[in-house]
């Protein structure tokens, strides 16, 4: 962000008008009258997505039938797209594949790691995450160690305690250490490099969820020295709602991996159908199942999409958008008991804004009323991501008046607002 802050709507359409990513909002399908910043959550429609879908329902599936499994490349596809992720999160080829969804390949990505780590430092049962993480990732690591049983535990521990002193809380009792690159809750960046030093010196292995951070900032698995990632396509990299997810494996281990899912796809000759599992060698035998191929053929727009853009400029205008929405609300909005949770420190913060309020909910309903789309999470947090690729710092601006009108007149203080569906 500039040095000073925009002072008006007409300062932050000059910021547009300078932006070198301003020409990718026209590769998005997105509503009139609407400002989306829930991108964290489900990114935008690709234009074209539709285009996409129908070719693979009506050619690929409806003429082709099930010749295109050859004709069309079906087959390949988890392995293609994992190229485009591998190279993209820093990996070198062979390094990724996309499938699943990103609860089940945590399940096979850290049955294997602790698979490994049992193997050169036996009775290591602990596993450690966040007690912030996102609650699939603890749930799934919950029922892991159930399964395994013989004494393996999942310790919950602290964000402050992860940043200030991470040595007391990883020691030599841990097997594996579960990290999201980014709190879903509050926005919070963790350090990748720094912590997987932590935990390689304690003798155990690093899984980093990427779901949060994956599109939005720039990430090197391998500099890092990470072991195994994982992460969903459909938040920042606009893959389509419940768009398959990744997983990520440092080369040192492919062949160690043993897999829990041990499914066709994953299997050294799938085709020949023997009575007996043997796995693929390298990045194929983290596959399980068939695959989704309609999801996945609309995936790789978004990916497509993220790989044109230069991530050093998605990481300054992610910054410089949540640099301007915290300074706006900050200035506009002091009247109101309103609570950055969010860290202003850049590099400790991803790509978006968390803001407490003892009415949350009922404020970001009332703001999703008016066009403004963004999500809540308990407790009292209004959410506010920001995806460089289609968010204008006007968007900023209009969203900061649209939340002083709705806090200024105490529009939220409606039952309708209140009232919570399903979904918060």
């Amino acid at each position: 962000m500039p040095a000073a802050a925009p002072s008006t709507r007409e300062d932050c359409l000059e910021l547009d008008r300078r932006d070198p990513l301003a020409r990718f909002r026209e590769e998005f399908v997105l509503p009139e009258g609407v400002v989306y910043l829930d991108g964290n959550s489900l990114g935008a429609r690709p234009k074209g997505a539709s285009e996409r879908a129908a070719q693979v329902i009506e050619q690929e599936w409806g003429e082709g039938l099930i010749r295109s499994w050859n004709t069309a490349d079906w087959f390949t596809l988890p392995a293609r797209l994992g190229e485009m992720v591998g190279r993209y999160l820093g990996g070198s080829s062979g390094t990724a594949v996309v499938t699943d969804t990103t609860s089940i390949n945590l399940f096979k990505a850290a049955s294997a790691a602790l698979r490994i780590v049992e193997e050169r430092s036996p009775g290591r049962r602990v596993i450690v995450t966040q007690r912030e993480n996102f609650p699939s990732d603890i749930y799934m690591m919950e029922g892991l160690a159930e399964q395994l049983g013989q004494g393996y535990e999942v310790r919950l521990v602290e964000d402050e305690d992860l940043v200030s002193r991470p040595e007391s809380v990883i020691d030599e009792s841990v097997a594996l250490v579960l990290l999201t690159h980014v709190n879903y809750r509050t926005g919070r960046l963790f350090e990748m490099k720094a912590l997987t030093e932590v935990i390689h010196a304690a003798g155990a292995m690093a899984l980093w969820d990427l779901c949060h951070s994956a599109g939005a900032l720039p990430i090197d698995l391998e500099a890092a020295n990470a072991d195994m990632a994982v992460g969903c396509t459909y938040k920042y990299l606009n893959g389509g709602p419940g768009s398959p997810a990744f997983i990520w494996v440092a080369e040192r281990h492919q062949d160690a991996f043993a897999q829990p899912l041990s499914g066709w796809w994953g299997h050294k000759e799938p085709f020949a159908m023997t009575p007996h599992y043997e796995p693929a060698s390298g990045i194929r035998r983290y596959l399980t199942g068939t695959q989704g191929i309609i999801s996945m053929s609309v995936a790789e727009l978004g990916l497509t999409l993220a790989a044109r853009a230069d991530i050093e400029e998605v990481r300054a205008k992610s910054l410089a958008l949540t640099d301007l929405f915290i300074e706006l609300v900050r200035t506009r909005l002091a009247d109101h008991p309103l609570t950055l949770v969010t860290p202003l420190e850049h590099e400790h913060r991803g790509s978006q804004v968390s803001i407490a309020h003892p009415e949350g909910f009922a404020v970001m309903s009332a703001l999703i009323a008016r066009g403004f789309i963004g999500d809540y999470r308990e407790p009292e947090i209004l959410r506010f991501g920001f995806t460089p690729l289609y968010t204008s710092y006007a968007d900023v601006w209009d969203t900061v008046e649209a939340l002083r009108d709705i806090l200024d007149n105490r529009l939220w203080d409606k039952d309708e607002f209140k009232t919570r569906g399903a979904v918060t």
